[in-house]
């Protein structure tokens, strides 16, 4: 299994890297730039024009090697999990490509973007109902005591609301060059180790060992100063693969213990509109989501992401061991 594994992450990680040079040029060519939003940060204004929808650099080997594994019938239970990733990324395809047309930070409309991800979710969760008897139950641990809870038919809402959340989430997360990268790349060293010494699970581990090396891969074109970002095409994709790889090793909760930074991310933005209704125009953060309160506190573009990288680190390291 060791060799096993550490070829699919060379591969992965290998494909990504041979990627960069295709993709990078080609998505200037197309004139496929990142439109800054005007109220950010001014020192991202200088990003604006750099080329997005980069996550196809990791979803290219993500869709190679999975598919390989499934053929070759290694792991035919990573379809799933690969399918929800894949059509994630789609929409984020969807969303970043209107964005580049009409030359604006707004690309599908809200309720299109939920709604198309809401029947991902849905076809998922129905699929993994059916045929997986034992995805109904949830397994909550803490400290080598566990509590398992059979939700029966309400795993599906439950498993609807997992990934949505996951997904917008890791979404909020993409701001700054390599944030969102880094971050989703320990959470799947994370899940590789929960797979293998926790709850063995084959699918989960290759899957979660290909996707770390496809992003590592791609983190060498997106580490500041960034050459590429990854757009929705590359955050949605990866925050369904990560709330896919928690449900199906029946423990859920795993995305807020490793995850905790992107939950965070997503709570300073419900806070903030919150705090600003409440109060009639005053702000609790002084830009959301938080990697962007911290650049306007004065911290520079490198240590946010450092110091954020080191906290899910911290978090992925706790909660293994809350588990164990």
């Amino acid at each position: 299994m060791t060799g096993k594994v550490i070829g699919i992450f060379l591969v992965s990680f290998l494909i990504a890297v041979l990627s960069g040079p295709v993709y990078i040029p080609f998505l200037k060519k197309l004139k496929f730039g990142q439109t800054v939003r005007d109220d950010g940060p001014q020192t991202h204004l200088k990003k604006s024009g750099t080329p997005t929808i980069g996550g196809l650099i990791f979803l290219t080997p993500a869709v190679i090697v999975g598919l390989f594994l499934f053929f070759i019938n290694w792991t035919p239970e990573i379809l799933p999990v690969l399918l929800v990733t894949m059509g994630f990324g789609f929409v984020g395809f969807l969303d970043d490509y209107l964005k580049i047309i009409k030359k604006s930070k707004d690309g599908l409309f809200w309720y299109q973007k939920m709604g198309a991800l809401l029947v991902i979710s849905v076809a998922f969760s129905l699929y993994e109902y059916l045929f997986n008897k034992e995805i109904t139950t949830i397994i909550i641990e803490f400290f080598g005591k566990g509590v398992s809870l059979n939700l029966s038919w309400l795993f599906i809402p439950f498993a609807i609301f997992v990934l949505l959340a996951s997904t917008n989430s890791v979404n909020l997360t993409d701001g700054l060059d390599g944030l969102c990268a880094g971050n989703a790349f320990i959470v799947c060293l994370f899940f590789f180790a929960v797979s293998m010494l926790v709850e063995p699970n084959d699918s989960v581990a290759l899957f979660s060992v290909m996707l770390a090396g496809s992003v590592l891969g791609f983190l060498i074109f997106n580490y500041h100063p960034a050459k590429v970002f990854m757009g929705d095409t590359g955050s949605l994709a990866l925050g369904g693969a990560l709330g896919a790889c928690a449900i199906v090793l029946n423990r859920p909760f795993l995305i807020v213990g490793a995850g905790l930074l992107f939950v965070l991310e997503a709570l300073s933005v419900l806070l903030q509109v919150g705090y600003f209704k409440l109060t009639k125009g005053k702000r609790l953060f002084r830009m959301a989501p938080l990697h962007h309160h911290f650049e306007l506190k004065g911290w520079k573009e490198l240590k946010v992401t450092y110091v954020f990288w080191t906290f899910t680190l911290v978090c992925c390291v706790i909660t293994y061991l809350i588990i164990r």
